[in-house]
């Protein structure tokens, strides 16, 4: 479900840029940091929706995937929900893309053992069974992949020319 809100939020974006020459979404990089965002927020709310709630992914189903060597899950579940709406802020304005972008990979990586627990132990989520390793682990690398690329990290680096000529040799 996540993939495809960032395919079809990235997507939104683009043709926002396409279509009405939003500068904002002038390239497929700024629009998949949008998209990236949009993924956040959604997955991010879980992190604070009482137990109680069961037509989503709640509070009680993030604590649940944290592996039994974290320390203090409850606490660790509301933080990571917090950096990722950090880090969907910090997508959406250029001059703290590149951070946000490498900080989201990073957590995106601290973030994987929960998701390999959850589903080596058969965690389920959201009343779904738990989403199989060979599905998780995929998804984990393409969040981190879409997040470098937004970052501008994986952009090719041109030479700076010198705008100043050399003296002529005699």
């Amino acid at each position: 479900m996540t993939v495809i809100v960032l395919v079809v939020a990235t997507l939104f974006f683009r043709l926002l840029g396409a279509l009405f020459g939003l500068a904002r979404f002038a390239t497929w990089r700024a629009s998949a940091g949008h998209g990236l965002a949009v993924m956040l927020v959604l997955t991010a709310s879980a992190h604070f929706v009482p137990s109680a709630v069961t037509f989503m992914p709640n509070h009680a189903d993030m604590v649940a995937m944290v592996p039994p060597f974290v320390p203090f899950p409850t606490l660790m579940v509301y933080a990571t929900g917090v950096l990722e709406l950090a880090g969907a802020a910090g997508l959406l304005l250029p001059a703290t893309r590149r951070a946000a972008g490498i900080c989201l990979a990073l957590l995106f990586v601290l973030m994987l053992p929960a998701n390999i627990h959850a589903a080596l132990a058969d965690v389920p989520f959201a009343g779904e069974p738990a989403t199989p390793l060979w599905q998780r682990i995929p998804e984990q690398i393409l969040y981190i992949g879409v997040a470098l690329w937004a970052a501008g990290t994986t952009a090719r680096r041109t030479p700076v020319r010198s705008t100043t000529s050399a003296a002529p040799a005699k």
